[in-house]
């Protein structure tokens, strides 16, 4: 995998001052085995995210957070100027993921340092990230790396499962405070959890002495996102249960009635990346009725 840049979205690395050039060098192919199964993918079309552990050794996450505690102010630059937070996405298994997400050359779109003080005690209002997409299937992957543990009383990020399908615009959600199935989730240091781009969240308090940091990368693909994963076994009757038991109503409470629109939204998404026109997860097969195929 190679992340690419495009000087219409944001500047290369070339262009910020006293910085090198990130994964520009030369890398292995990724093997098959650090791709995402299909079980991973199945998940992260149901829920919009897949949250993969013990990716980062704790070497590497030990120098990562001593460089965001003294660069944390230079949240946009981060990923220009800590060479260990590029060797992390160099990880063979990292850019596995990525590779299963957004393909092996990616554009960077940018990254940020989000940082929550130890003791604050405000929670961060619901939103999107920056949704402004004429595209019918494909989305871009906001990589959250977490360098140290964050329990809940630290704060991680609060999601909404299956909330990706709901294409709103940035805070518009912002009024609402709590929804039924809601997910704030402890994490371990060296977790990468792999969100698409449309997925509705937002920080939470740090009821902690210890500051809070995670690192976000979000990149978009350079190609179709077509069969990229490990697609071994991804009709299999295990496989079609677990997405099927996610179209019937009240699956995810807080969609209301309006979760059947969401199963075939979620069909539609599953046709696209496994790139068969046919298979259908649909509630009550709604795809195979009206004889819809994506484009």
């Amino acid at each position: 995998m190679k992340i690419t840049y495009d000087e219409n979205v944001a500047p290369g690395p070339a262009l910020a001052e006293g910085t090198v050039a990130t994964l520009e060098k030369p890398l292995p192919p990724v093997e098959k085995k650090y791709l995402l199964t299909a079980e991973q993918m199945a998940q992260f079309v149901t829920y919009g995210f897949v949250k993969v552990e013990n990716l980062v050794p704790d070497e590497l996450n030990q120098a990562v957070l001593e460089d965001e505690r003294k660069w944390f102010q230079t949240k946009f630059d981060f990923w220009f100027l800590s060479e260990n937070i590029r060797k992390v996405f160099e990880l063979p298994q990292v850019r596995g993921v990525l590779q299963s997400l957004v393909g092996d050359a990616p554009i960077f779109d940018h990254s940020f340092i989000h940082y929550v003080r130890g003791q604050n005690h405000r929670a961060q209002n619901w939103h999107a990230d920056s949704i402004i997409d004429a595209r019918n299937y494909g989305f871009d992957v906001q990589a959250f790396y977490w360098s140290h543990d964050a329990p809940l009383e630290m704060g991680p990020t609060m999601v909404l499962p299956g909330s990706h399908l709901r294409n709103v615009n940035l805070d518009s959600i912002s009024r609402y405070k709590n929804f039924i199935g809601q997910l704030q989730m402890p994490i371990k240091a060296g977790t990468i959890t792999f969100f698409h781009h449309g997925i509705w969240h937002c920080a939470q308090p740090n009821f902690t002495d210890t500051d809070r940091y995670v690192f976000k990368l979000r990149l978009r693909p350079n190609q179709e996102q077509v069969r990229l994963f490990n697609t071994d076994g991804y009709d299999s009757p295990e496989i079609m249960e677990f997405l099927q038991k996610a179209s019937i109503p009240a699956f995810m409470p807080w969609q209301s009635s309006e979760d059947r629109l969401d199963s075939v939204q979620r069909a539609q998404l599953w046709r696209y990346v496994t790139g068969d026109p046919n298979i259908d997860i649909s509630f009550e097969t709604a795809l195979s009725r009206m004889h819809l195929e994506f484009e």
